[in-house]
């Protein structure tokens, strides 16, 4: 009990600082939430009690006379931080534990995403993936509710998509599907959608079925065939500058010449370098007024062999001769043709690997670990798995670059689904710490999760990991027994057996 109440305390700062964020403070209540599911029913029903009454009590005699300056910091907004956060947290859970489990939907006539950028005697398709419930929306609200950017793309982009011909409109990196089904929703027909994600492409299924729009729209690879003759292109901005520029580029080199692009985003992750690179392949770049800490730009005047031109840099490419490989990278895939720090720092402990015929790399990005493997050890065979297409592409084109396409095989999916129960010998991991742009310890303990259901006994997953993370306890509880492997400064290393 007294675990959970410091778990709740030390999440309210992020609950006060960002409380007009809505991205930060649902991040702080799945934190909480995560905690709670783990935590005995009756243990956490007192607990969310005790907090929500402390906060009714506290928050009353907390508050000083108005105008004055107290000595002692006032605890009422914290306190009352803690209650909502409880509130919030204690509801999550209430329905994750309550609804029951859903059913497939029946399958869609529009194709699934497999990426059409082949590598040079690389494989020709990723493979598929079934449908996951756990990568529908967040179970507090539908997977299509629009954040302010989303709603404001939508305002300003209303009168053209009104009058945009069918088949003529192409949504990219929909999140969720608001996007999309706000354009269907409002006329729009024959959309082309491209998400980067494996769960945004489910998240929009899932909620088109549900509101009957499955016919509105298809999903298609990022490539011409995406944008031939469009004259409306809806798109989130993407916080990488890199990813902005590849899209931009595809838009001005395929899209019909008179293609108006309206890209939205959230201010703190826009920066005035995206205004450059959209100048790059259009005339004209114009600025919304901002709007619930949202903005939106418009493109006009693309410029195809300027367009063409960016295009040729894709994918980036870089030699690292102190590991001996090639680097492969798509826009917006994490490290780019870089090697991160904490993948770096697992590199030097491969030599200590236990020996196996197979090897998974989860979360693979470009695939630098995947490729590290299999170049060390010519006989293992190498699976390679992420949820982002981008990804799948450049990890797809490292593994070619590097002579491995035979034995590092590459899809595109949501954690280790397509891997049996019990039958792999050893993943390898670098879990990401943030959720778009929040700090988040949810999709590493999914992927912990993914790799406790999918290991043999006895099989290991080998794990770098931020150390003020502190997810040590968290790999003993969902795998088994754990020992730390190596410890730098910053990160470190850890092997946990399946049991």
């Amino acid at each position: 009990m007294s675990q959970l109440i410091v778990i709740a305390l030390s999440a309210t700062p992020l609950a006060v600082d960002g409380a007009d964020s809505d991205d930060v403070r649902d991040d702080a209540v799945e934190l909480f939430a995560a905690e709670l599911c783990s935590a005995d029913v009756f243990a956490v029903e007192v607990l969310g009690a005790a907090l929500v009454a402390a906060a009714d009590v506290v928050a009353p005699a907390a508050s000083g006379t108005p105008g004055s300056r107290s000595a002692e910091p006032s605890t009422e907004q914290p306190t009352s931080s803690v209650a909502a956060l409880t509130t919030a947290a204690l509801h999550t859970i209430g329905v994750r534990r309550r609804m029951p489990s859903p059913s497939p939907p029946e399958p869609l006539e529009h194709p699934r995403i497999l990426p059409t950028r082949s590598a040079p005697n690389a494989p020709g398709s990723v493979g598929s993936a079934s449908w996951n419930p756990r990568a529908t929306a967040h179970p507090r609200r539908p997977a299509t509710d629009a954040d302010a950017a989303d709603r404001l793309l939508l305002d300003e982009a209303a009168a053209v998509i009104a009058a945009t011909p069918a088949g003529r409109l192409v949504v990219i990196d929909d999140v969720a599907g608001a996007l999309t089904l706000g354009a269907a929703e409002r006329g729009a027909q024959q959309i082309r959608v491209h998400q980067d994600l494996i769960t945004g492409e489910r998240a929009l299924a899932a909620a088109a079925e549900a509101r009957g729009l499955t016919d509105r729209y298809t999903s298609l690879p990022l490539g011409p065939e995406l944008f031939a003759g469009a004259t409306t292109v809806l798109l989130r901005l993407p916080r990488s500058v890199d990813r902005l520029a590849e899209v931009a580029g595809l838009i001005a080199a395929f899209a019909d010449p008179s293609v108006t692009v309206i890209a939205g985003g959230r201010i703190k992750h826009m920066s005035v370098s995206m205004n450059d690179v959209l100048r790059t392949v259009f005339d004209r770049v114009d600025v919304s007024h901002a709007r619930q800490k949202s903005r939106v730009l418009t493109a006009t005047g693309a410029r195809p062999e300027a367009a063409r031109a960016v295009l040729g840099a894709w994918p980036r490419t870089a030699d690292h001769p102190d590991i001996g490989l090639r680097v492969a990278a798509y826009g917006g895939v994490f490290a780019g043709t870089k090697v991160d720090i904490g993948t770096r720092f697992l590199l030097q402990n491969l030599a200590r690997l236990p020996k196996t015929a197979t090897a998974v790399d989860l979360g693979c990005g470009t695939g630098l670990i995947a490729a590290a493997l299999a170049t060390a050890n010519p006989d293992l065979r190498v699976l390679a798995v992420d949820r982002s297409a981008a990804a799948v592409d450049s990890a797809t084109w490292t593994a070619a670059a590097n002579q491995l396409s035979d034995r590092v095989e590459v899809v595109r999916a949501d954690g280790l689904e397509t891997v049996a129960d019990g039958t792999a010998e050893l993943v390898l991991l670098n879990p990401p710490f943030h959720n778009d742009a929040a700090v988040s310890t949810a999709i590493a303990r999914h992927l912990f999760a993914e790799a406790a259901r999918a290991l043999a006994p006895g099989g290991e997953l080998w794990c770098v990991w931020n150390s003020h993370l502190q997810y040590r306890p968290s790999l003993e509880k969902m795998i088994g027994s754990t020992r730390q492997v190596a410890r730098n400064g910053k990160f470190t290393v850890t092997s946990s057996r399946r049991r």
